[in-house]
């Protein structure tokens, strides 16, 4: 399945049914009159957040949506049937934007989640409801009130506990890969991610997801390389895994172009908690890595983690300092005994 994050689609509820224009005439009836009824509701446009969905590549060969008009009133006071609603599944973490993506219109972050977006038109009133002591016989009624329309984009943005990010060739597929079940493309070249990964971690009987987005060199938030496009993805994570690579040429530079490039983004992207991690350690001396490590300590101010995704040494020290930011230990229960809920109060 391919992977597509935003689409644009035009989306239309249905108009009201109109109403009817009737007189009684039965045989036998003494007295006849007006008994139009009103039309029918139009059908709304309905977005329904669904599981099982992570891509809106059904947008791309589907773009417009068309509620149902509503139908006519009919004689005997009759009110005419409604229009069928237009239910619209997207996944999971999808956002409705603006024509011109200026303003966000909706946010769908649970399962189950339902928004009538667009209304149907209410019926139009039949000749009945116009009778009065001066009409009794109206012959004016109302068409229905007509339908609304617009543009919209959707934009996905998946949720997940934790963020991958750092420069090309980081070592992000190697690491996905080797925690999850994740076939990421791995290749000694930069962009061998094109496209956001998920994978589920399971570690000291925990799970947690994770999210590796493409690589970001400088400039990325002024659509350098692949862009700024898939940091949407990571606005909605507890923590960034930032994996700065021990072979490249200059770790701390490395690290400055990705923090620079984070917070050019905003979002709080920069702000977010972050595990520090030098990775491709294997391929460095111990003397050397000491070295590294104190360099990037001293630019960032944070504790950094060696790992190595080819080898798998350091994933655990990695993993727990993960699960610490995304889920924090409860407080122990007290030494006497008492089981009550802790407070801090």
């Amino acid at each position: 399945m391919h992977f597509l994050d935003q689409a644009k689609i035009f989306v239309r509820s249905g108009a009201g049914g109109p109403g009817a224009v009737s007189f009684r005439r039965e045989k036998f009836m003494e007295y006849g009159g007006p008994d139009g009824g009103n039309g029918g509701k139009g059908g709304d446009i309905v977005f329904e957040a669904v599981a099982g969905l992570n891509t809106l590549i059904d947008f791309r060969y589907t773009q417009h949506f068309r509620a149902e008009r509503g139908h006519g009133g009919a004689g005997a006071n009759r009110t005419g049937a409604g229009g069928e609603d237009t239910v619209i599944k997207v996944p999971v973490g999808t956002q409705i934007l603006s024509d011109d993506k200026e303003h966000v219109l909706a946010d769908f972050t649970e399962v189950g989640q339902r928004r009538v977006f667009l209304r149907g038109g209410d019926g139009g009133r039949g000749n009945m409801s116009y009778k009065s002591s001066t009409n009794r016989a109206p012959r004016q009624h109302g068409t229905g009130w007509p339908a609304e329309e617009m543009w919209v984009w959707l934009r996905l943005k998946l949720l997940a506990d934790a963020g991958l990010v750092g420069l090309p060739n980081a070592g992000k597929s190697t690491f996905i890969n080797a925690v999850t079940n994740a076939k990421a493309k791995v290749g000694d070249y930069p962009f061998t991610t094109t496209r956001p990964q998920l994978g589920v971690v399971s570690h000291r009987d925990r799970e947690f997801v994770i999210a590796d987005i493409p690589g970001l060199i400088e400039g990325a938030a002024e659509g350098a390389g692949i862009g700024d496009r898939f940091l949407g993805h990571i606005e909605r994570c507890r923590v960034l895994l930032h994996l700065v690579d021990a072979d490249g040429e200059d770790p701390v530079a490395a690290y400055r172009t990705v923090m620079g490039e984070l917070d050019a983004y905003g979002a709080g992207l920069a702000d977010k908690p972050q595990v520090l991690a030098l990775n491709k350690v294997d391929t460095l001396d111990e003397e050397l890595t000491a070295e590294l490590a104190d360099m990037l300590r001293a630019e960032s101010g944070a504790d950094v983690l060696p790992l190595s995704g080819a080898t798998g040494a350091g994933l655990d020290a990695v993993l727990d300092r993960l699960l610490e930011e995304i889920a924090p230990p409860a407080p122990a229960a007290d030494q006497a005994g008492d089981d009550k809920p802790w407070s801090p109060l």
